[in-house]
């Protein structure tokens, strides 16, 4: 793409984004959102109180909850240690996936089953 279309194509996306903020300044439901922020936020200074601490008055149960994301960080099994020993060669790979590449070096030349035989642990 030319710098000459890329331009333009900027230059339009800004003007759709202008129209689409200048639609939003006129919107009712965001003056009274913004509203409604400016007042509470304005309380909140008049009594010393941060949201944080409205948020604990309200829900006191919040602060123990783990977020969604951090909830599933960790919950998946760790995979268990394999180690196959190799009777032709006598050598000994350990792996955790099979994704190895002796381990599949092995698997095309004596085929699935045969290695997976050859499993100690």
């Amino acid at each position: 793409m030319s710098k000459l279309a890329e331009y333009r194509q900027l230059e339009k996306h800004l003007a759709e984004q202008l129209s689409a903020l200048e639609a939003l300044k006129g919107d009712a439901g965001l003056k009274k959102e913004i509203e409604f922020e400016s007042k509470l936020r304005a309380l909140l200074a008049e009594h010393g109180y941060s949201l944080r601490d409205v948020i604990n008055l309200i829900d006191p149960q919040a602060a123990r909850r783990a977020p969604a994301s951090e909830a599933k960080l960790g919950s998946r099994k760790p995979r268990q240690l394999k180690v196959y020993k190799s009777p032709v060669t006598g050598k000994v790979v350990e792996t955790k996936g099979g994704n190895h590449k002796i381990l599949k070096e092995w698997k095309a030349e004596h085929g699935a089953s045969t290695v997976e035989s050859w499993l100690m642990k």
